[in-house]
């Protein structure tokens, strides 16, 4: 009988609940990083304890600049997961990525300025490895879990998160192209970096809705467009999940479960009690070692 959530879904626009969970529960758990967006929901689906969380809270009231990402991860860590699969909304920046398309991201580039990107300030410092931010066992299970459905898909690709809340000029647009990047979104980064940080594997399901506004033969992006999309594609979300949990090991056979192993650089002895006391959810393993 599984008592943590075997898999953490945190809803992007457009997805905001999972249909068919039994036995559903609401958490709130308190962080000291504040609350998350909105209460936790967990349930079984498929004979698998799951949660839920709405990255942009009930309604969609909350900026991409706006979400308390390190609370979110928190409050998901306090719950005992230790897999997180995003699903987000995302703009292609290629021709071969069409609206509708799936991509599995395998890389990130940060372009966000406001945000907080790290749970390591106020005396003790961690420099976490990220150069593959996404974790690749669990990317490679959602690929297969997806590829059971009838979804064009493509794995592999660097996603650029943008500040947002507004779309891209055509000039960036352009610039993201020439760098290479190959879909575009606004709520990735930090998320991806904080749950490397809390040592849960995270992996993004990114659902084309447009081609930004670089295609000369298309219209430039809409919420209209975006939801457009995202309301035909949840039915394969929905059943990716549910393909999911029945792939999904038992065991991590990747870094993540062990990311702080050697990032920690502060001396413990030097480690302010308020903080150690914050982030000891996060770090008490490695400082009692010590």
């Amino acid at each position: 009988m599984e008592t943590s959530p075997k898999l953490a879904i945190i809803g992007g626009s457009g997805l905001y609940e999972i249909p068919g969970l039994e036995d559903v529960q609401e958490h709130n758990p308190a962080t000291p990083f504040g609350s998350p967006s909105a209460p936790i929901v967990t349930g079984k689906l498929e004979e698998h304890q799951v949660a839920f969380l709405a990255r942009h809270g009930i309604g969609h009231h909350i900026s991409p600049t706006e979400i308390n990402y390190r609370a979110n991860i928190y409050a998901l860590k306090s719950l005992g997961v230790e897999r997180i699969v995003s699903i987000s909304a995302c703009g292609s920046l290629r021709e071969d990525f069409s609206p509708g398309d799936i991509v599995i991201p395998d890389q990130l580039f940060d372009l966000t300025r406001d945000r907080k990107r790290t749970f390591f300030e106020s005396g003790f410092v961690a420099h976490i490895n990220v150069a593959d931010p996404f974790c690749p066992q669990l990317s490679n299970e959602v690929f297969q879990a997806i590829d059971q459905t009838s979804a064009t898909l493509h794995a592999g690709g660097s996603f650029i998160t943008v500040e947002g809340p507004r779309f891209s000029t055509r000039a960036e647009s352009n610039t993201f192209r020439a760098w290479g990047m190959s879909i575009i979104g606004m709520t990735t980064s930090p998320e991806a970096f904080l749950a490397r940080e809390a040592e849960i594997c995270y992996a993004v399901m990114a659902h084309v809705t447009d081609y930004d506004v670089w295609h000369i033969s298309e219209g430039p992006v809409t919420v209209e467009m975006v939801i457009e999309i995202l309301n035909r594609n949840t039915q394969i979300a929905e059943k990716s999940i549910r393909n999911l949990l029945n792939l999904l090991t038992s065991e991590r056979d990747c870094d993540c479960p062990n990311a702080l192993s050697d990032a920690l650089i502060t001396r413990p002895d030097i480690i302010p009690d308020e903080t150690r006391q914050r982030l000891s959810l996060l770090v008490e393993k490695y400082l009692d070692e010590k």
